[in-house]
């Protein structure tokens, strides 16, 4: 079983893809090709994909019984003692802003107090 998932990634490809895959949702194919076939797509994605994000996933004889290839994804496989796991980017700390305003709305107080 192989599943392709593509994120703003050219008309073409996806065209390219049902040829092998069947679409099941926009973006997302799935099928069951040789492993040689896969690896071919895969490259064809990589190389087609431009700006978009792509994921690949698909069985193997492993603990998981599965494994995932990603392009161009902020979140990156690692392998940890033989199980891949998704390690997610590290979320940006900005302080809190010191012009925010605090208290009541505008539309609030109107609601609250009337039109005045």
């Amino acid at each position: 079983m192989t599943v392709i998932v593509l994120t703003n990634c050219p008309t073409g490809l996806r065209g390219l893809l049902t040829r092998w895959l069947l679409e099941i949702s926009p973006g997302v194919f799935i099928g069951s090709p040789s492993a040689r076939i896969r690896d071919v797509l895969w490259e064809e994605v990589r190389q087609y994909a431009n700006q978009g994000r792509a994921l690949l996933a698909h069985t193997t004889n492993t603990e998981q019984g599965f494994t995932f290839r990603t392009h161009d994804h902020a979140w990156n496989p690692v392998n940890h003692e033989g199980l891949t796991l998704i390690q997610r980017p590290a979320a940006p700390t900005t302080p809190p802003s010191a012009t925010s305003n605090r208290g009541w709305s505008n539309a609030s107080k109107r609601r609250r107090f009337g039109n005045r």
